[in-house]
């Protein structure tokens, strides 16, 4: 059944405002994708604070010119869904890219970082960056680590004169 006009505005202004809270989008071309499987990666996505939308052509163009972002013409020419990340710039990437080596009908076209256009070569990239709770560990191991050396210089010789009475006893 035709939606219509003013369902049609509804969905544009609801992607309007997903867009203004995004911090970044993904483009992803599903055809070929079984319904199970997009009900799985939705599942997924959910998981880590992503949506995954999927619109017509028409309507997607529509609110990427009224927000001011220029997507490739050859992008909005193929089926189209897109995973919004709202929590940080790598979440959707990471989810589309995880759930993609495992699903070859998943193609990532490119996306939205700062409110530009990038590659799906550059989406790709991004996905390989850590998240922010990995980089959130390094950071505190980098904050421990001279704390470590210092126990490890104090604890160096109690060692290895228990060390070298240990050597002793067991000759």
């Amino acid at each position: 059944m035709p939606k219509s006009r003013t369902d049609k505005e509804k969905i544009v202004a609801s992607l309007l405002e997903e867009l203004k809270k995004a911090k970044s989008v993904v483009f992803v071309d599903y055809k070929g994708l079984r319904v199970k499987d997009t009900e799985e990666l939705r599942a997924k996505l959910r998981e880590s604070g992503v949506s995954y939308k999927v619109a017509k052509n028409t309507l997607l163009s529509i609110a990427f010119s009224e927000s001011k972002i220029k997507v490739s013409d050859e992008v909005l020419s193929r089926p189209l869904a897109l995973a919004i990340g709202f929590e940080d710039q790598v979440s959707a990437a990471k989810g589309i890219a995880d759930f993609a080596k495992n699903h070859e009908s998943l193609e990532i076209l490119g996306g939205i970082l700062d409110e530009e256009f990038i590659s799906g070569e550059k989406v790709n990239q991004l996905a390989a960056l850590p998240g922010r709770d990995e980089l959130r560990a390094k950071l505190l191991s980098l904050f421990n680590a001279p704390a470590l050396s210092m126990v490890r210089v104090v604890n160096a010789p109690a060692s290895s004169f228990i060390n070298l009475l240990n050597n002793k006893v067991n000759n």
